[in-house]
Order: C-alpha cells, then sequence, then structure tokens
C-alpha cells in the first residue's frame, strides 16, 4: 500500500500531541486526502487508460498552523519532511 494514507492513528499515540498539534495534524490528513480524491479524478487517470500507478505522498501543509507546528510533528515522527514538502511517515515499530 504504497502511498495510501493510515486511516487511524493507533490508541495512545495522540497522546504526547498538543491540541494545536492534533488539529494541524487533522487539517494535514484532510489536505492530502483531497488533493488524492482531486488527482484520482483527473481525465487520463482511469483504471483502463494504463497509467494512474502513482499517488501523491507529499504536499505542502495547510495555512492555519505556523512552521513551529510541522516542524514538531515531524521531530516527533508523525510526519516526515521533504524540502518544503511534508508527507505522513510510516508508523515507528511498535505503533503498527
Amino acid at each position: 500500500m504504497r502511498g495510501s494514507v493510515p486511516r487511524r492513528i493507533i490508541a495512545g499515540t495522540m497522546d504526547e500531541l498538543t491540541k494545536d498539534e492534533r488539529e494541524a495534524l487533522k487539517a494535514f490528513k484532510k489536505k492530502l486526502k483531497a488533493t488524492q480524491l482531486d488527482e484520482d479524478s483527473r481525465l487520463g487517470r482511469g483504471p483502463l487508460s494504463g497509467s494512474g500507478g502513482e499517488r501523491i505522498v507529499a504536499i505542502t501543509p495547510p495555512a492555519g498552523h505556523g512552521k513551529t507546528v510541522w516542524e514538531t510533528l515531524a521531530t516527533k515522527g508523525y510526519l516526515k519532511r521533504d524540502g518544503s514538502f511534508y508527507e505522513l511517515a510510516r508508523w515507528k515499530e511498535g505503533n503498527a
């Protein structure tokens, strides 16, 4: 399931996040899903077209939260940073 968005966060792992970080992570997941759905709905990306094997996995974080929130989420292992883009990190061993 390369590039898929985790459906849920394992119980207990969100306890270490502040309210602002939880809201930012929720907004990030919502924007990522909307971006993926938008890309999937484009013409030429149908199941019979032979294309569409790749999926968007990294996006710029949504507005409304400061850069420090995104850096903190990356430091805590919830996001991976790639330049100015972020992607959901694979869960560390023991959390998956």
